[in-house]
């Protein structure tokens, strides 16, 4: 190990072009280099390795025992090295069996999920895909283990821990949804009228803190009174179907209720904003080809998306 600490290890690129070609000059044209930087190499190679390795001789220059010993040895240590140095072999779509698994919402999963997976199967008809529910233990955990490959549609909001990281993906606006006879929920809501109804909302089983709607309203010194916490969506807009309540959620899933069941879009307070989704992987593999392609692929489909409306 002393040895190699004080070893310039290009200087075996060298050795192993001049055994080969028993010529400074031609040496020196092979690695693109001039002729005094080989010979000063040689020299070099010769002081580090006390042998001068390439010796004249009325048949050119010949090899010492210790530089034939040594070819092969050199030789097969930049095999190795260039080997481990060569970039991963690339994700072949077609071929491959690869099963990813992806930490998402209701919404994406209920919204996107089916037109993406369509989408992917027609490019890659081997792979195939896990769902789980997005959770603090899903980022601060199962990412950095591989237990989870990707999340998907993360609020922008959400802190992350070291070493995740994430991608600006996809925003949908959000909308209010009531009964369709109900009196009391006009077109639009201001803030302080959608505050002062009654909602329904999602029971909360991520564990990653308030809604972006309940911190606008703690923003502006405001609550809400929730009647009812559903765990799925179509059972919440049930609820608003027969009560004076409404729900607030993104605006494509909510425009699924309007031929399901009799309720109708109410516009929602512009200080809402809007849900900013992210994707979120860990560092350690985002260069990982597979990886890499999958979330190349979910940049696309939000493009796609955008251009439909």
């Amino acid at each position: 190990m002393r040895l190699l600490r004080q070893f310039d290890l290009n200087l075996l690129l060298v050795f192993v072009t001049l055994m080969h070609e028993r010529h400074v000059t031609r040496a020196a044209e092979k690695l693109h280099l001039s002729q005094p930087a080989i010979s000063h190499a040689l020299k070099r190679l010769r002081e580090a390795l006390d042998d001068p390795l390439l010796v004249r001789t009325e048949q050119g220059m010949q090899p010492t025992p210790r530089a034939q010993a040594l070819l092969p040895v050199v030789q097969q240590a930049l095999a190795v090295l260039q080997e481990g140095l060569t970039p991963p072999v690339s994700f072949a779509p077609l071929t491959s069996t690869r099963r990813f698994t992806l930490a998402t919402t209701d919404y994406f999963e209920e919204v996107m999920y089916p037109a993406f997976l369509s989408r992917l199967l027609a490019k890659a008809p081997g792979i195939s895909f896990a769902i789980e529910l997005i959770t603090p233990e899903v980022l601060s955990n199962a990412l950095e283990s591989r237990q989870v490959d990707m999340v998907v549609g993360v609020d922008s909001r959400i802190a992350l821990p070291g070493g995740v990281v994430k991608t600006a993906w996809l925003d949908e606006a959000w909308v209010c949804l009531s009964a369709l006879d109900n009196p009391d929920i006009g077109a639009r809501l201001s803030l302080a009228a959608f505050a002062q109804a009654s909602h329904v909302e999602l029971a909360d089983i991520s564990g990653l803190g308030p809604t972006p709607i309940d911190h606008c309203l703690e923003q502006h010194g405001l609550g809400r009174r929730v009647i009812s916490q559903n765990l799925n969506y179509l059972a919440a807009a049930r609820v608003v179907a027969l009560t004076g309540a409404i729900m607030t959620l993104p605006r494509r899933m909510a425009e699924r209720f309007i031929s399901l069941l009799p309720v109708r879009l109410v516009e929602a307070p512009v200080e809402l904003g809007a849900l900013t989704m992210t994707l979120a992987q860990h560092e350690l593999y985002a260069k990982e080809p597979a990886i890499a392609w999958l979330h190349a692929e979910l940049l696309a489909f939000a493009d796609t998306v955008r251009a439909t409306g």
